[in-house]
C-alpha cells in the first residue's frame, strides 16, 4: 500500500492549534488510514492509503476539523515524490547547516511573479529555488527575521504552504521508507 507523508500548517506551536499526537494516530487510524505514525510535536505524519495526495490531504483535514475543531491546511507527498525532493536537494552545495535549510512544501506550483518576489527577498547571503511543488531556501544567517522566510511562512504565496527544515525532510523520508 502507497505510504504518504503529510504535513499540517500550523499546529502546536506556542499554545493555538494543539493537537495531541496519540490522539492524532487514533482518529487517522478510526478513519482507515493504516500504519500511522508521527514524528515530533510540529505535524508531521507517515500513513499508508491506496487514495491519492490530494484525496488524503481532504481526508485528513476532514478528520481534524471533525475530531479537534480546528481548519489546519494539509500537504501530502508520496515516498516517492518526497525521495524525488530529497534526491534533487538543489542547495545541497551550500547548505551546510540542515536547521538552516528549509524547504516549503506547496500544494501547487507557484507562479513565475510569485518566484521572483521569493528571489528579490533573499538575503545576499540567501538562496532560494523553486522546483514544482517545492522551494529550496538557505539561510545562512537565521531564519527568524528573513525577509526571504516571511514570504512561505506567511500565505502570500496564493497556495497551501507549509515547510520543514532539512534534518526534518530527511527523518520523514527515513521514516516512511
Amino acid at each position: 500500500m502507497p505510504r504518504h507523508v503529510v504535513l499540517l500548517r500550523g499546529i502546536n506551536l506556542g499554545s493555538r492549534n494543539r493537537i495531541s499526537m496519540p490522539e492524532l494516530r487514533a482518529a487517522l487510524e478510526e478513519a482507515g488510514f493504516k500504519e500511522v505514525e508521527t514524528y515530533l510535536q510540529s505535524g508531521n505524519v507517515i500513513l499508508d492509503s491506496r487514495a491519492k495526495p490530494e484525496t488524503v490531504a481532504r481526508k485528513v483535514s476532514a478528520v481534524i476539523k471533525d475530531r479537534f475543531g480546528l481548519e489546519i491546511a494539509v500537504v501530502v507527498r508520496t515516498r516517492a515524490e518526497l525521495a524525488a525532493i530529497v534526491k534533487r536537494n538543489p542547495l545541497g552545495s551550500v547548505a551546510k547547516d540542515p536547521k538552516r535549510y528549509q524547504v516549503t512544501f506547496l500544494s501547487k506550483k507557484v507562479s513565475a511573479n510569485v518566484v521572483r518576489e521569493l528571489e528579490e527577498a533573499a538575503a545576499p547571503e540567501e538562496r532560494v529555488v523553486a522546483a514544482g511543488r517545492e522551494v529550496y531556501a538557505w539561510h545562512p544567517r537565521t531564519i527568524a527575521r528573513s525577509k526571504l522566510w516571511t514570504k512561505p511562512a506567511g500565505k502570500t504565496l496564493g497556495v497551501t504552504a507549509t515547510s520543514r527544515n532539512w534534518a526534518t525532510v530527511e527523518a520523514l523520508l527515513a521514516l516512511a521508507e
